[in-house]
């Protein structure tokens, strides 16, 4: 049974897309396909209980969809391409249907281990992908093999230890990084108290109070994290900067980030 949570996400990531679209079917058929779901709890389970790691399940893929969807429409707003569109090679519903699907599934290889599992999503996301893309485009032989081959760049490419060079891909690289609200880190904190190597990552993690992704002013997309303490600046510089420095779609980007009721500071 999904929590209210992945609920309300599901419905936002939703509202986001344009009814009637293949990019909209594609996040419907996702959010109701039993075994993404029983992938995506299993994926939580061996992170939280097994290695002690914080969220990467059923809650954080949706939220990466929804964050990936909300910079995508702004770029679209700002006239900005994608790679499809660009090189023209699709239509910008493709582009949204190959973020959709590699947001929604970057994680799955969690549920084997920490190690490479960018390797192991992509490995058991491929029979997902083709099963949705089948069903959204069953006509279109060109089309599925490029949605598909986007959609795996991106999840490849989610940890920024290879290089990308889509718009789109970079896109989950920013939108996987902007998952850092502390809500994310609250089971772990529960559930491991012993103190260990990496605990500044939950830390830091559990002191972002908000981050907002906005229309931005001269960039189009303008992120805001606000903290409750200085410790998150190192989720900041340590997590989301190096992603953003490694995507395609880092020139089109306003970082801010700050302690509640202080000035933000500019990093991008």
């Amino acid at each position: 049974m999904k929590s209210p949570k992945e609920l309300s996400i599901e419905k936002k990531i939703l509202d986001e897309l344009e009814p009637e679209t293949a990019s909209y079917r594609i996040a419907e058929l996702l959010v109701n396909d039993t075994e993404v779901q029983q992938l995506q709890e299993y994926a939580n389970t061996v992170s939280i209980l097994r290695l002690g790691f914080n969220d990467h399940g059923p809650v954080h893929m949706r939220t990466v969809t929804r964050n990936a969807v909300i910079m995508m429409n702004l770029l679209h707003k700002a006239g900005v391409q994608t790679s499809l569109e660009h090189e023209n090679a699709g239509t910008l519903d493709d582009s949204l249907g190959a973020v959709i699907l590699a947001s929604f599934l970057h994680d799955l290889g969690m549920s084997i281990g920490r190690q490479d599992h960018e390797l192991y999503s992509m490995t058991l996301a491929l029979p997902v992908i083709d099963r949705v893309l089948r069903e959204v485009h069953p006509d279109n032989e060109e089309k599925r093999v490029v949605i598909r081959s986007l959609a795996m760049e991106g999840i490849i490419g989610h940890m920024a230890t290879r290089r990308i060079h889509s718009l789109e891909a970079g896109l989950i690289l920013i939108a996987d990084g902007c998952d850092m609200e502390k809500g994310r880190a609250r089971i772990p904190l529960v559930l491991n108290t012993e103190p260990k190597a990496g605990d500044i990552h939950k830390y830091s993690a559990n002191s972002i109070e908000k981050v907002r992704i906005l229309g931005g002013d001269p960039k189009p997309v303008r992120i805001e994290v606000e903290m409750s303490s200085d410790v998150g600046f190192f989720q900041i510089e340590e997590v989301l900067l190096p992603k953003m420095n490694m995507s395609p779609a880092k020139q089109y980007m306003e970082l801010y980030a700050g302690i509640a009721d202080q000035e933000l500071k500019k990093y991008l």
